[in-house]
């Protein structure tokens, strides 16, 4: 056999041997991740997809989301984390704590990402058994949310000091009981008013209550509703002119008084993370449950000047951003 000869039966075996490009790309593994939510809030879900795709994922190629948000009913949650167990996705990313508890009962077996957990009751309930080695099929990011709501109010009375009395925007049943948050007023002798349940009619009932009550300032606690709603709250807040303090920098960059918590993109970096380590073989029983170890102080002085309110310079000194 001429060289030649060999050369043209070696390309053609090789070509029947070697799968095309295209056919690779066809039989790439598309990962199935449920999304299981009290309120889908587009913003915090886009800002998951970055870093995982940063880390190698498309979305609709490699990646695929199963959004199942209970719309503001908690009641829901449950029967939307069985769904999701059922259709069999590669990874629950759950967030908050109703929805995280409803995901651990419903699977014991699909992994299951905390983003995040916010209160007590992680391991006395079961759901991990250390945060070292959560040694179930939970881990994810441990937020501390009802201590934070009680740092809020400490740094809302330092940044309103003649407060008497202070609203508690209330998420509605099965959510907390704002422990720490009555043992900050209890320690600054203040009055908590804890609003009635907000509904689908808006906030304007909510702030005419407040508004009878004679409050001085405003905590909007954590809450994925109250972030999906940010602007109409704080639009409502500055027309009954009442000072608030809310979750996240961006609810004081979009005209909020002043807001304080965790870094929304580094939190969906590390849930980016866990993901990405259990779709690549780690098991989540092994994978230490973490804290965020990065906040922001962000207070909005066009909107405290708007409010004819001054903010004591030893507060503005502590900001991480001012906006103006």
């Amino acid at each position: 056999m001429t060289d030649r000869r060999r050369f043209i039966l070696a390309t053609a075996l090789g070509a029947l041997a070697a799968p095309s490009f295209a056919d690779a790309q066809t039989s790439a593994k598309v990962w199935r991740i449920g999304y299981l939510t009290p309120t889908e809030v587009p913003a915090v879900r886009d800002s998951l997809i970055e870093p995982l795709r940063q880390l190698g994922y498309v979305e609709g190629k490699t990646l695929s989301f199963e959004v199942h948000s209970a719309e503001n009913d908690l009641g829901r949650l449950p029967q939307l984390a069985s769904a999701l167990a059922r259709s069999n996705v590669d990874v629950i990313v759950a967030v908050s704590p109703p929805a995280i508890r409803a995901a651990s009962q419903a699977t014991r077996t699909t992994p299951i990402v905390m983003a995040f957990w916010g209160g007590e009751g992680l391991i006395e309930s079961g759901i991990v058994a250390s945060f070292a080695r959560p040694g179930t099929n939970v881990t994810g990011i441990y937020m501390l949310a009802a201590e934070l709501d009680a740092k809020r109010l400490e740094l809302l009375l330092d940044a309103v000091p003649n407060a008497k009395k202070v609203a508690v925007l209330n998420p509605g049943r099965g959510w907390g009981t704002f422990t720490e948050v009555r043992q900050v007023a209890q320690a600054a002798r203040i009055q908590l008013y804890i609003s009635e349940e907000s509904d689908s009619s808006g906030y304007e009932r909510v702030f005419e209550a407040m508004a009878r009550e004679q409050v001085d300032a405003l905590l909007v606690p954590s809450f994925p509703r109250f972030f999906q709603e940010h602007r109409e709250i704080i639009e409502v807040a500055a027309r009954r002119r009442i000072p608030a303090m809310y979750e996240w920098g961006e609810m004081a960059r979009d005209g909020g008084l002043i807001a304080y918590g965790p870094v929304i993109a580094e939190l969906n970096r590390r849930v980016a993370t866990y993901v990405d380590k259990i779709l690549k073989g780690a098991n989540p029983a092994n994978l230490p449950i973490e804290q965020p170890n990065k906040f922001e102080l962000v207070i909005n002085r066009k909107t405290a000047k708007a409010l004819g309110l001054t903010i004591p310079s030893s507060v503005l000194l502590r900001a991480d951003q001012l906006v103006d």
